[in-house]
Parts: C-alpha cells; sequence; structure tokens
C-alpha cells in the first residue's frame, strides 16, 4: 500500500469500462436514493468514481504524512498515472469527458502534493539537529538523574565558620592585657646598719666628731 499508487483504482476502473464493456454509460443512473426531504438522489457511476477518487487521494495524503513515506519511487509512480490519464484525455474521444478530466485533476494533486510534504520534511530535518548515539545516551543519563528521588540525609548541627569561630580583635587583647601582670610599687631599700668594730675606742659615735683644729679638752 506504501509503494502503490490508489488513484490508479478509479482509472483502472473507468478504462475496464471503456474498452471491456462499450454499452455501459457512466452518465446514467444506477440507482436512487429518497432523502428525507422527499428528494430522489440519483447515482451514476461517474458519480461513485469521482467520489472513489476523493477519499483514496485522502488516504494518499495520510500516507505522504507519515514518516519514512512518498519515496522517490512513490513520487515517480504518481507521475507515470498522472501521464498516462492525461494522454488518454487529450488522444482518446472516449475519455473527453468530465469524469475522467476531475478523475485526471486527482492524480495531478496527489503528485504534488507529494513532493510539497516531502519538500516541507527536507526542511525540517535540515533545520533540527541530529542528534548522535552518545549525545542522546548522555541525555537520558541526565534526565534519569534529574528525575530520581534525593536521598533522605539526617539533619546536620549547624557547623560554624571561620569568621564565627573566630574570637573578636577585643576581646583576645581584654584575655592578653588580664593575663599580663600590672606594675608592681617600688619598695624602699632597706637601711645599711654601720659595721661593728671590735675596739670600743673605735666605735662611731652619734655625735659629730670633732675636727681636727679644735683642740681638746
Amino acid at each position: 500500500m506504501v509503494g502503490f499508487p490508489l488513484l490508479l483504482i478509479p482509472l483502472a476502473v473507468f478504462n475496464i469500462v471503456v474498452f471491456l464493456m462499450p454499452g455501459v454509460s457512466i452518465t446514467e443512473p444506477l440507482f436512487r436514493l429518497t432523502l428525507m426531504s422527499h428528494a430522489e438522489w440519483q447515482i451514476t457511476l461517474s458519480d461513485i468514481l469521482i467520489a472513489l477518487g476523493m477519499l483514496l487521494l485522502l488516504l494518499e495524503v495520510i500516507k505522504g504524512a507519515r514518516p519514512g513515506a512518498k519515496f522517490v519511487m512513490d513520487h515517480l509512480l504518481s507521475l507515470v498515472v498522472f501521464g498516462a490519464a492525461a494522454a488518454e484525455f487529450v488522444l482518446w474521444p472516449k475519455f473527453g469527458n468530465s469524469t475522467f478530466f476531475l478523475l485526471t485533476l486527482l492524480a495531478l494533486v496527489d503528485f504534488i502534493g507529494g513532493i510539497a510534504l516531502r519538500t516541507r520534511r527536507s526542511v525540517q530535518y535540515a533545520l533540527v539537529p541530529v542528534e548522535t548515539r552518545r549525545e542522546k545516551k548522555a541525555r537520558q543519563a541526565a534526565e534519569q538523574r534529574r528525575t530520581e528521588p534525593a536521598p533522605d540525609v539526617p539533619p546536620q548541627a549547624p557547623t560554624q565558620t571561620a569568621d564565627e569561630s573566630r574570637p573578636p580583635a577585643a576581646s583576645v587583647a581584654e584575655s592578653v592585657l588580664s593575663d599580663y601582670p600590672g606594675p608592681k610599687a617600688a619598695q624602699p631599700a632597706p637601711a645599711e646598719s654601720s659595721p661593728q668594730v671590735t675596739s670600743p675606742d673605735l666605735q662611731p659615735s652619734s655625735n659629730t666628731p670633732p675636727t681636727p683644729d679644735a683642740p681638746q679638752r
């Protein structure tokens, strides 16, 4: 279904009717339906082929929108179908009617729509950077670490920083001054005692000694 041009089906049915069933008219009503408005709807083979072509064109667009679809061979087959239908419409008088013209137009829309979808997908792939296998593994590992719950850590006592544990300079100076002893008061030197002499005559007296010029009495 991926590589087969679906619009070839209504075109092939039209060719079968023209070449193998020459007595069948595509404009004669096949059956009639009465609507709720009491109107009578006449359905012909031409209407069925056009409706079938529209539905198959929708499927072709869905196939072309999927990733990896509509390769070169698919576009080439769509182009071949459109070229053959256009050639039959122009060259064969039995194909010169509105029904076959609409089927050929649907084939042209299929070919142009596939080219447009292919071009848009190529532009998107060119704008999006290609992720290598190593980068993909690294990204998945980072996402896994981000989604993993953090382990329960028991609360710890607040630790003091270096600035908080260091005493201020004023308290350090006060502690040094308190440990250093203050200056002591100067004590008077002890009075020297006069030397004792063994001779009583040479003992110093408290009286003033006589000068050598004064006569003795």
